[in-house]
């Protein structure tokens, strides 16, 4: 948190910070890459070898489903199931156990299947992880999120809102239901007289009042373009000296709080968000291996490559380098793999 107190106190005055308006680059920022000499057979083969080896040759499992591509698991996954007519999920799940078996099944969903998965484990049974459920949702874009509530629909016989709406209240609960809706600008054009209205009406809806008007907060936040946001945060410092994301957290409290400023922090420097919940994970007693996992498999194929980067620069340190120090055995091995090799 320290880093990003010190990140959007710039917002304010920095009108040239790239903020999010470099998510127009094409480039890729994965770090795996598809394999240019794939055979779908060979992999399975590959695959129902290591498993039946005696003692499960873990080695190979690595090698073949972290070094390929979702779309290339996916054709592995079939192939498997042609060749030996059982899935290849089930004969992972018979083989493996602990946090390497599921990054390894982790690995064989698709994205919308694995955000659809993580979302329901966040509200199951006792209790509900809402931080993974702002996390989700707080990052994805509407593509994202409209194959993430379809799947969750085949999947699990429910409408994800409806989950949503037992499980979460209050103004958690609009703000996850807002960005279910899946209608937030993605516009890369910056409305400079909407920048100003929307900066002088979130100034007007907390800190220049008595009481928070959390209405206002969600809607500007949850519909507005990241490109949009932040433009708004700099204006907002016209207003204000402490900045936005102080007076969020002097303002607010708890998951609704977390919620808001993941919004904010994601449309600042997503990969930086990243990288601050990589370094919480693994901070201080015990590793939040679920958080490594989800982040580390998720991002793989999109932007790991910028987390890393950001991981560096906030830390003095390379993610590779706390995976070391915090974990270990086959688990260590997947997750330096999915790293790439830098």
């Amino acid at each position: 948190m320290a880093f990003f107190q010190k990140f959007l106190q710039k917002i304010s005055n920095d009108d040239s910070s790239k903020g999010s308006k470099g998510a127009t680059e094409t480039a890729y920022f994965g770090t795996v890459k598809a394999d240019p000499n794939f055979n779908a057979e060979n992999d399975a083969a590959k695959l129902k070898q290591s498993i039946e080896t005696k003692g499960v040759d873990e080695a190979t499992i690595v090698e073949v489903l972290a070094k390929r591509t979702n779309a290339q698991r996916q054709q592995i996954k079939a192939a498997y199931q042609q060749s030996t007519g059982k899935p290849l999920v089930d004969g992972l799940k018979k083989a493996l156990k602990s946090d390497f078996e599921k990054v390894v099944l982790a690995l064989l969903m698709t994205p919308p299947e694995y955000d659809a998965s993580e979302m329901k484990r966040a509200m199951k049974g006792l209790g509900t992880n809402e931080a993974v459920l702002s996390e989700i949702l707080g990052t994805r874009s509407n593509k994202e999120i409209t194959a993430l509530k379809n799947t969750f629909k085949e999947v699990y016989g429910e409408m994800l809102e409806e989950v949503v709406k037992r499980e979460i209240s209050g103004h958690l609960e609009a703000t996850l239901l807002a960005l279910c809706k899946a209608t937030r600008s993605e516009d890369y054009k910056i409305d400079d007289g909407l920048a100003k209205s929307d900066a002088k009406a979130l100034f007007d809806a907390g800190e220049n009042r008595v009481g928070t008007v959390c209405s206002v907060l969600i809607d500007v936040l949850t519909s507005r373009s990241e490109s949009q946001l932040c433009k708004i945060f700099q204006y907002y410092g016209q207003y204000s000296k402490k900045g936005l994301a102080k007076v969020l957290e002097s303002e607010l409290h708890g998951n609704f709080e977390e919620c808001l400023m993941t919004l904010v922090k994601s449309a600042w420097n997503k990969p930086a968000l990243f990288a601050e919940k990589l370094q919480l994970a693994m901070k201080g007693l015990g590793t939040n291996t679920d958080t490594l996992t989800r982040i580390i498999v998720s991002r793989s194929e999109i932007d790991l490559l910028k987390i890393i980067q950001e991981y560096k620069r906030m830390y003095g340190k390379t993610l590779q380098e706390d995976i070391l120090k915090e974990t270990s055995g086959d688990y260590e091995k997947i997750l330096l793999t999915l790293c790439g090799t830098q």
